[in-house]
Parts: C-alpha cells; sequence; structure tokens
C-alpha cells in the first residue's frame, strides 16, 4: 500500500510542478488530477460507491493528436449477494497505469471536446473477500492479487479556466483481461469498470498556441477578427501573419488598398505595393492596369513615350501601350510636351503633311500655311496615287484628294509658279498609244486644277509615253511605278 501511495504521489508532484499558461494547443506537455465516481461490473449485480483518482502527463504530437501517460489509484466495492444470500461484501484496490492516444478533432474557442483509446497494465488487490468465492463454479480458481492489462476508451471535454488552467471532465470505461478484481470467476467473463472524472489540467509554457501555424497566435487572432483555424482569413494568398507582421496589410480585407488586385497578387506576382493602390504613381489603380489596360503597374510610362499611363488613358485618350498612337513618327509625349500637336491626329494642322515629316523638314506642324514646300525652278514632284480609269484619262473619285492637298494647295500657296504636269505611262501598248494615253492624263489633271480655281496659263502639259521609265519595265510592281504624272515647276 504504500507503494501505491508513493506512486500516486509522484504523479501528483510532477503535475503540479508544471508551469503555467493554459491552452489546448501549442503546449508541448501539460498534465494534470482528475477524480470521480466510478462504476464496477462482474458477475454480482450489487454494486456499493466506488472511487477512482488519476494524474497524467500528456505530450502534444500534432494539430489533432495528444499522446497520454497516466497512473492512479481506483477503490471497488460490491456485494455477492447474486450468488450469496448473506449478501456479504468486497473491496478490491486497483493501480492502473496506461497510455492514451487522444484525439481532437474539432476546434473551438474555449472548449476542446475528444476521444481517447489506449492501454496499459493494472495491478489489482482484493483486500475483503467473500466466502462465496471459495465455491465458485469455475475449472481455475480465483487470484487475490496480480497483474492484468486492460483497454481505456472514453470521450471528454476541457474548458478553459483562464490563462492558468483548463477543466476537464471525461467518461470513460476500463475493459480488463480479468475476471479476478472481485475474487470469483466465471468462465468467458471479463471484469471492467466505467468512470466519471472531472479535473484541473496544467499546461507547460512553451509559447503562445498557434493552431493554423499562420504567424500569430490564437489570442491574438482573436482579438484582431482572423479565424486562427485558418492560415489565410481573407483568402488573399497571404498568411494573416505575414499580413500583419510583414506588409501592414488587414488580414480580413484581401485587397487592402482597393485597388482591384488581391494583396497576395500583389506581393507575389507583380511586385506591387498592397497598401498604395497607385504604385507607380502613374494615375491608374494598379488593378486598372493590370486587368484593364494591360499597363506595368511598376512603370509610370509604359510604352517610353514621355507621357504617364494615366495621363495617356484619362487626359489625351492615346493608347498607353504605343509610343505613337496616330503613326505620325512622333512620340505622343513629343506631340503633348514639346510641339502641342494631337497625338491622335497625325496632320494636326489638316494641312496635308504629317506632323512627323513637317518637324523634320523645320515647318510648323500647327500651321497648315506652310505644309507645301516652296519649290524651286526644275523640282519635280511625283503625284503619287493619282488613278485613272483602265484604258482612259478619267481620274478615279480617290485621286481628288490627294490632287487637292497636293498639286492644288502648292498651286494656291505659290501663285507665282509655272508648272509642267507630265504624264507616263510603262511599256504595254504600242508608243503612239502610250503617248497619247499620257497627254490625255496630263490634260485632266490640268482640267481638273482649272475647274477648281488655278489658271490655265500657269500650267503646261505633255506626254512622255513610255519615254521616261524610273524603273525597268520588267515586273507589275516596276510597271506600276513607271505610270504616273510628274509635277514639275518651269518657271
Amino acid at each position: 500500500m504504500k507503494k501505491k501511495f508513493l506512486l500516486l504521489l509522484f504523479l501528483i508532484t510532477a503535475v503540479v510542478s508544471l508551469p503555467s499558461q493554459a491552452q489546448f494547443k501549442g503546449y508541448k506537455v501539460k498534465g494534470g488530477l482528475q477524480f470521480g465516481p466510478a462504476l464496477f461490473f462482474s458477475e454480482f449485480d450489487d454494486r456499493g460507491f466506488s472511487f477512482n483518482g488519476r494524474g497524467f502527463i500528456a505530450i502534444e504530437l500534432g494539430r489533432y493528436f495528444d499522446l497520454e501517460i497516466g497512473g492512479g489509484f481506483v477503490r471497488i466495492k460490491g456485494s455477492d449477494g447474486t450468488y450469496n444470500p448473506a449478501d456479504e461484501e468486497f473491496t478490491t484496490q486497483l493501480i492502473p497505469i496506461d497510455l492514451r492516444l487522444r484525439i481532437e478533432p474539432f476546434k473551438f474557442k474555449t472548449v476542446n471536446p475528444y476521444f481517447y483509446i489506449g492501454g496499459g497494465v493494472m495491478h489489482y488487490d482484493v483486500t475483503d473477500t467473500t466466502s462465496v468465492n471459495v465455491a465458485a463454479p469455475s475449472g481455475q480458481g480465483p487470484t487475490q492479487s496480480g497483474w492484468t492489462g486492460f483497454i481505456p476508451a472514453g470521450i471528454g471535454m476541457e474548458f478553459k479556466l483562464g490563462k492558468q488552467a483548463l477543466f476537464d471532465v471525461n467518461l470513460g470505461v476500463a475493459y480488463t483481461f480479468t475476471d479476478n478484481l472481485n475474487y470469483f470467476v466465471v468462465d468467458n467473463f471479463k471484469d471492467c469498470y466505467t468512470y466519471l472524472n472531472v479535473g484541473l489540467t496544467l499546461t507547460g509554457s512553451s509559447g503562445p498556441t498557434d493552431t493554423d501555424r499562420d504567424g500569430l497566435t490564437d489570442d491574438y487572432e482573436e482579438q484582431i477578427g482572423t479565424d486562427p483555424n485558418n492560415p489565410d482569413t481573407d483568402g488573399d494568398g497571404l498568411k494573416d501573419g505575414e499580413e500583419v507582421n510583414a506588409y501592414k496589410t488587414d488580414p480580413l480585407n484581401p485587397d487592402t488598398d482597393g485597388d482591384g488586385l488581391k494583396d497576395g497578387e500583389e506581393v507575389r506576382t507583380y511586385s506591387t505595393n498592397p497598401l498604395n493602390p497607385d504604385t507607380d504613381g502613374d494615375g491608374l489603380r494598379d488593378g486598372e492596369e493590370v486587368n484593364t489596360y494591360a499597363t506595368n503597374p511598376n512603370n509610370a510610362d509604359t510604352d517610353g513615350d514621355g507621357l504617364s499611363d494615366g495621363a495617356e488613358v484619362r487626359e489625351y485618350a492615346t493608347d498607353p501601350l504605343n509610343r505613337d498612337s496616330d503613326g505620325d513618327t512622333l512620340t505622343d509625349g513629343e506631340e503633348v510636351l514639346t510641339y502641342r500637336t494631337n497625338p491622335l491626329n497625325r496632320d494636326t494642322d489638316a494641312g496635308g503633311v504629317d506632323d512627323g515629316t513637317e518637324v523634320r523638314r523645320g515647318t510648323d506642324p500647327l500651321n497648315p500655311a506652310d505644309d507645301v514646300e516652296k519649290i524651286e525652278i526644275g523640282t519635280v514632284i511625283i503625284l503619287e496615287g493619282i488613278n485613272f480609269e483602265k484604258g482612259k484619262a478619267t481620274i478615279t473619285m480617290d485621286s481628288e484628294e490627294i490632287l487637292r492637298t497636293g498639286a492644288l494647295k502648292t498651286m494656291e500657296d505659290n501663285p507665282e509658279i509655272v508648272v509642267e504636269i507630265s504624264g507616263h505611262t510603262d511599256s504595254d501598248g504600242s508608243d503612239s498609244y502610250n503617248q497619247q494615253l499620257s497627254q490625255d492624263r496630263a490634260n485632266s489633271v490640268k482640267q481638273w486644277l482649272v475647274e477648281h480655281g488655278i489658271n490655265g496659263d500657269r500650267i503646261e502639259t505633255v506626254g512622255y509615253g513610255e519615254d521616261k521609265p524610273i524603273a525597268p519595265n520588267d515586273t507589275p510592281e516596276n510597271k506600276l511605278k513607271n505610270r504616273r504624272i510628274e509635277f514639275k515647276r518651269i518657271r
């Protein structure tokens, strides 16, 4: 008996000496004491009050499992009235030692339900026997003391009492491998007992609990409203701990800066600032740049044209992905900032010459009067794009705009000049036919100019036929070049 109490005293001392920092998980080691009534099941139907106590130490195996070792003391009492009219009482003392696996599948803030099953050994000592045992019908008589194996199983619940302790209540059964606990043996029968225990558990101080391993303690997550069982409460691709400790973002808001990108996308995919809706300061939110305009949210001027992406989209309606929106060879930034031209109109002054050409030759892209260059005597200009109906001298409708912005404007802007309009053909057809066709076409151009206000005395015409090619007449492309109208100042 002395050894039994020494064992129980050792367990109590070990539990009480544990540092106090109560928590369901993250404790690494914890221990406690439990006491309560027990109910013995044997061949005898009459049961007296039985008592049990147990101490244990547990270690954490993972998020859902604990391993627990414990030992205790159980005193069971009963009477043999089922078999003995004298109804004598027996008393048995038990010292169970077991190893249990605790399963904790649920995670609540203040309670921790669990299941357990295990195995162990038990010393039993029937201190008070009854006379009926002597006459027990068994092939092998009972023993008064000894060791047996047993299986404990049950359910329980832990409750937080604060930061230093847990209250534990559990209901279980201990099924033994012997029929000797009441000093009465019946073949094929094994004794067992059930128990209802309550107790106090103290946890080891191994640091705060971080159930979801997101870098924040469960207590802190409860304070700020995040889910201690979900490492990424707002589902933005960043752990709650990263948001709070590293990036200072809101772990409850997947898009802290409201720019249309999740915080995780900003950090891991686009390297933008999850706290700044416009990382590059170009006037467009990061989400607009990525999802709408396909611009670079880290480069204020994605196409490098001298205008910020926001200015292109919101002020000038230019293409932030195209340096030269109107294709006039000037960048959008040059047009807006340097030349004050329209970046959406290749010929801002509508003078017939695009802005880029005017800038390169030194004329004013905002003044249509200087679009047609002053031409010297002998200067030849090929009026490209002047087309006639096939085999005829009739000018096509699409050629009139070229005449209007080219030859007509030149004659209007230079009233002192006299020009020669010459017609040319390729080598197809006879010489005489080609000469006459070229003459007729030159005359048609003159007639068009006269009809549009030019004095006919300022225009001479000549048809050269195929005599003055500018390319060999060996391919369709070269023949097209040779079929032309030339405009030359002669006085």
